[in-house]
């Protein structure tokens, strides 16, 4: 059956717009055709039939491939011996031979049948040239669009695909909007069961790395190197940098003019600060210019046995019981660098929770000890706490041994009590006549106030009503004077009538 111009150039415009290859759609359409005759003869899992699209004119045609046998049970996938060697004499039982199947017009269900198969196909290979497209592209900055939050992971437009944003690569104090564009960078390509899926990230340190690429040209031709960079995303970072041409300053050339690339970057990433300091190939050095801004006095780098968590399996039961049990250490042998710093630099060394040392041992790999500079390791915040508790619970116990025997010796004697006794009554009863004659003082006052509150009321009505009576007089006048200037208009009007009359 010959395919019309209309269809080509439609399977022509598919390709066209999607991207696709033009043999990907004639694969659908052979699939789309087999799967809607086994659905027009009822047999669904029939695997003998084939299709043979032809390219140049569009015509296709159904095979069927049918085993020669003495008798026929089932016709879709048998022929009889005898009809079999009508059309070819040197076929024998048990041969195989292919027959174009002569067909009319496909049905209802079997047409939708085929557009279903069609449309699934078409979207398996427009989603794997996307899939082309972006393999050798990990690793690179993109800007995506936004488009809605599915089960904790942020789901991202780039271009024609789609990618997702896991919740452990999202920054935590960030908030996606719908509809925002973002700068993403493209960490893998996933394998699952729905096929491949993109999956890109913000709080990886390759993205600040892609992000100071963009912004500083340097970079991008070689003159500086990044070295290392070590990142706690959305609260600081710290970037090692080395200039391998003469007159290049690497921090500078990071920073720009007036903070402009360094500012740039930040805004992108928002309130996360950035550290750029100096990669060096001594690795004490390296270690002192981790840990800025605060100065260090030395750096010793020795082999020694710390103790370190052990790693255990991620098993169900032990998943339970995970915050029960405390976590197994063991001692190994590593590299730690033992700082020594001023007393006033221990605080900014070891920075905000301990964060400024944390990222430097990421950045440099060393294990890192701070000494002041007699070797004191500085105390932890906690145990400062606790002692300064206890220095106060001391000073109360002595407070309240001295207080003790001051007490004891102000006891006073019975006779004393008695005569105290009395004393207390005496300013009692006097207290009682003097709070009595308060009491009438008061009234009296109160009295007073109320009739001198009285008369300035009264003298208020006065002059309320002395107003009224002049604004009454005056209303009267005014009405006086109005009828007056009516009579005036009245008797004018009626000398002009006169005069007309006359002159007439």
């Amino acid at each position: 059956m010959a395919v019309t111009s209309e269809f080509s150039a439609a399977i022509n415009q598919i390709c066209a717009e999607r991207g696709i290859d033009q043999e990907k759609v004639f694969e659908a359409l052979e699939s789309a055709i087999a799967s809607a005759y086994k659905k027009e003869i009822g047999d669904t899992e029939l695997e003998n039939v084939t299709v043979e699209f032809d390219r140049g004119d569009g015509s296709y045609k159904i095979l069927a491939e049918k085993e020669v046998v003495k008798k026929v049970e089932d016709e879709n996938a048998q022929i009889s011996i005898s009809k079999a060697q009508k059309i070819n004499d040197t076929l024998e039982l048990g041969d195989i031979i292919q027959l174009e199947i002569p067909l009319g017009e496909f049905g209802r269900i079997a047409a939708q049948t085929a557009k279903q198969v069609i449309l699934q196909q078409i979207r398996i290979s427009e989603k794997e040239a996307v899939m082309a497209e972006f393999s050798d592209k990990v690793g690179q900055v993109f800007t995506a669009m936004m488009q809605r939050m599915q089960g904790g992971r942020a789901v991202f437009e780039i271009g024609k695909a789609t990618a997702f944003m896991p919740q452990q690569e999202q920054i935590a104090s960030e908030f996606y909007r719908v509809g925002q564009k973002y700068k993403v960078l493209l960490k893998e390509i996933e394998d699952d069961e729905n096929g491949k899926t993109l999956i890109v990230s913000r709080s990886d340190p390759e993205f600040l790395i892609e992000l100071f690429r963009l912004e500083v040209p340097e970079i991008e031709s070689g003159a500086i190197e990044v070295k290392a960079c070590a990142r706690e995303a959305g609260s600081r970072s710290k970037l090692a940098v080395i200039s391998h041409q003469d007159g290049v300053d690497p921090i500078g050339s990071c920073v720009g003019q007036r903070g402009v690339r360094i500012a740039n970057v930040m805004n992108e990433l928002g309130e996360e600060k950035i550290d750029i300091i100096e990669w060096a190939k001594d690795p004490e050095e390296f270690v002192a210019n981790a840990l800025s801004p605060a100065k260090v006095l030395s750096v010793e780098i020795k082999e020694m046995e710390v103790e370190e968590f052990v790693e255990t399996s991620d098993d169900g039961d032990d998943e339970e019981d995970s915050d029960d049990k405390p976590r197994e250490t063991e001692m190994v042998m590593r590299e730690v660098a033992i700082v020594k710093v001023e007393e006033d630099q221990l605080s900014l060394a070891i920075g905000k929770d301990g964060q400024n040392v944390r990222l430097a041992h990421k950045l440099t790999g060393y294990k890192i000890d701070i000494q002041g500079p007699d070797g004191t390791k500085p105390s932890s915040p906690k145990a400062d706490d606790k002692k300064s508790d206890d220095d106060d619970d001391d000073d109360k116990d002595k407070d309240n041994a001295d207080d003790s025997p001051k007490k004891d010796s102000a006891e006073p004697s019975d006779d004393s009590e008695s005569s105290e006794k009395d004393g207390d009554k005496e300013e009692g009863d006097k207290k009682d006549e003097k709070k009595d004659d308060d009491a009438k003082d008061d009234e009296k006052d109160t009295e007073k106030d109320e009739e001198n509150g009285d008369k300035e009321a009264d003298a208020q009505d006065d002059e309320k009503a002395d107003k009224k009576g002049k604004k009454d007089k005056k209303d009267k006048k005014v009405k006086k004077k109005s009828k007056s200037t009516k009579k005036k208009k009245a008797g004018q009007d009626e000398k002009l009538g006169n005069d007309s009359e006359k002159e007439e």
